[in-house]
C-alpha cells in the first residue's frame, strides 16, 4: 500500500508551560509597554535581552518587533541610507532586500553556489566593482558560508557586515555563534524560527555606538537607562539629539514569552538536527537527487531541509512537488516563475531593478525546500523521506527512459 504522510508542515509545539504561565502573569498586570514599568521593577523585555547577549556571546543586544526591523534598524544604525548600495545573497527572502529598500539603499545580489551559501568569489568582485556600503549576510535557510574568508574579503575592504541570522539561531562557523562575525548580527523569533514569540527580533553588537543608535532608534523617547544589555548614558549623550525615533519595540508580553524558550533553546536546536539526519539518511544516494553537504566547520540547526534537483527540466521538478503532496508532503520549489508563499526569489524583487544571475538561476531552478518542525517524530522524518526517495526514483527513471 502506498504511504501518505498525514502531519502538519505549518503546525508548531505548543508553547513551554512556563511560557504560557510568564504571559499570563504579564497579561494580569497589564504592562505590556516595555517602559511602563513599576518603581524599582526589571522589564521582561530587559532581561531578556541581558540573557540573549549572554547566548551569543555578545556585549549589546536589542529586542525588536521583528527581525525586519532588527535588519533596517542596524542599516540605519550604520548610517545607510538613499542611494546607497547593500550587497545580499541572491538565495535569500523577501524581507532581507526589503529592509535595505526601507531605508532607501539599493539592494545588489551575488551569486549563490550550490552549499545554498554566498559565492565569495562574486562577492569579492562586488565589493569592489559596486562601491558598497555594506553587505547584509544572509544564513539562508541555515546554511552558512567560510565566514573566515567572507570576513577577511571584507575587512581588506572596509565593508562592514550585518548577519542575518533568522535560520542560524544556535548555530556556529568554526566554534563562533552565528551573528558575531559581522558588527551586528540580526534574528526573528516569528512563529517559524527557533524561538516562537508570534513576531519579534533581535540585534546584537559589540560596538556601543551602533548600540546606542539602534536603542534610540528603536524608540527608547530616552528612557534607555531602563536597558540592561546596553552601553552606559555617556555613549547615548553622544547620539540622543540625531537620532530619530522609528518605533520598532519588543513588548513585555512576547519577551516572557521568550526567555523560557531560551532556556530550552540548545535542546531544541539538537532536536531539529536529529530529525535533519533522519532526512539526510534516508535520501542519501536517491538517483536525480543531490544533499546538501555541510561543512566540518559549520554548526548548523536543521531546522528545515533542501535537495537540489541539478539539471532536471521545470516540469519533472513541478511534477515531483505535485506527487509529493499528494501524498502528504508539502515541498517548496524555488524555481517557479511566479512567488508562491515563502519562495519568492530575486527575480521577483522588481523594486531591486536586479540582474540576472545565471549561476543562482540554475541552483534555484532544482532547489526543493521543506518545513521540519519538532511536531514530527523521527519515525515521521523517515516516512518523509521514503516518500520523497519513491517520487524522484520514479520522475527520474520515468524521463531517463523517455529519453
Amino acid at each position: 500500500m502506498t504511504e501518505v504522510f498525514k502531519g502538519s508542515f505549518t503546525q508548531q509545539e505548543p508553547l513551554p508551560e512556563e511560557a504560557v504561565a510568564a504571559a499570563l502573569d504579564v497579561l494580569g498586570h497589564g504592562r505590556l509597554h516595555r517602559y511602563n514599568l513599576k518603581p524599582g521593577e526589571v522589564g521582561e523585555t530587559a532581561l531578556l535581552e541581558q540573557e540573549f547577549a549572554a547566548y551569543t556571546g555578545a556585549r549589546y543586544c536589542l529586542a525588536n518587533a521583528s527581525g525586519g526591523a532588527a535588519m533596517s534598524t542596524a542599516l540605519r544604525a550604520l548610517g545607510v541610507g538613499p542611494g546607497d548600495v547593500v550587497l545580499s545573497n541572491a538565495f535569500t527572502l523577501a524581507p532581507v532586500p526589503g529592509a535595505i529598500a526601507s531605508v532607501g539603499a539599493r539592494p545588489v545580489f551575488v551569486e549563490t553556489t550550490e552549499a545554498l551559501t554566498i559565492d565569495l568569489d562574486d562577492l569579492a568582485s562586488k565589493v569592489v566593482t559596486t562601491g558598497a556600503r555594506c553587505l547584509l549576510l544572509s544564513h539562508m535557510r541555515g546554511h552558512i558560508c567560510d565566514m573566515d574568508r567572507l570576513m577577511a574579503i571584507c575587512d581588506a575592504a572596509g565593508l562592514p557586515v550585518v548577519e542575518d541570522c533568522a535560520h542560524t539561531m544556535g548555530a556556529a562557523w568554526n566554534g563562533v555563534p552565528s551573528g558575531r562575525h559581522g558588527v551586528m548580527g540580526c534574528y526573528s523569533t516569528q512563529t517559524y524560527k527557533h524561538m516562537n514569540s508570534g513576531e519579534g527580533g533581535f540585534l546584537v553588537t559589540d560596538d556601543p555606538d551602533l548600540a546606542a543608535r539602534a536603542v534610540l532608534l528603536s524608540g527608547s523617547y530616552m528612557l534607555y537607562e531602563r536597558h540592561l544589555a546596553a552601553p552606559g548614558p555617556e555613549v547615548f549623550e553622544r547620539h540622543r539629539y540625531d537620532v530619530p525615533n522609528i518605533s520598532s519595540r519588543m513588548d513585555n508580553l512576547r519577551a516572557a514569552i521568550l526567555r523560557p524558550q531560551l532556556r530550552r533553546l540548545d535542546a531544541q536546536c539538537a532536536a531539529w538536527n536529529a530529525r535533519y539526519r533522519a532526512l539526510e539518511d534516508g535520501l542519501r544516494d536517491t538517483p536525480g537527487l543531490q544533499i546538501i553537504e555541510r561543512p566540518a566547520a559549520e554548526a548548523y540547526v536543521g531546522s528545515s531541509f533542501q535537495v537540489l534537483l541539478p539539471g532536471w527540466v521545470p516540469e519533472a521538478v513541478q511534477d515531483v512537488v505535485a506527487r509529493c503532496k499528494a501524498r502528504g508532503v508539502e515541498l517548496k520549489w524555488f524555481g517557479a516563475a511566479e512567488p508562491a508563499a515563502f519562495t519568492s526569489r530575486y527575480a521577483h524583487w522588481r523594486y531591486a531593478a536586479p540582474g540576472r544571475l545565471p549561476q543562482t538561476d540554475r541552483v534555484l531552478a532544482g532547489l526543493v525546500d521543506m518545513r521540519l518542525p519538532l511536531t514530527f517524530s523521527l519515525d515521521d522524518c523517515a516516512q518523509i523521506a521514503r516518500i520523497i526517495r519513491a517520487e524522484v526514483s520514479g520522475v527520474w527513471q520515468s524521463n531517463a527512459a523517455a529519453e
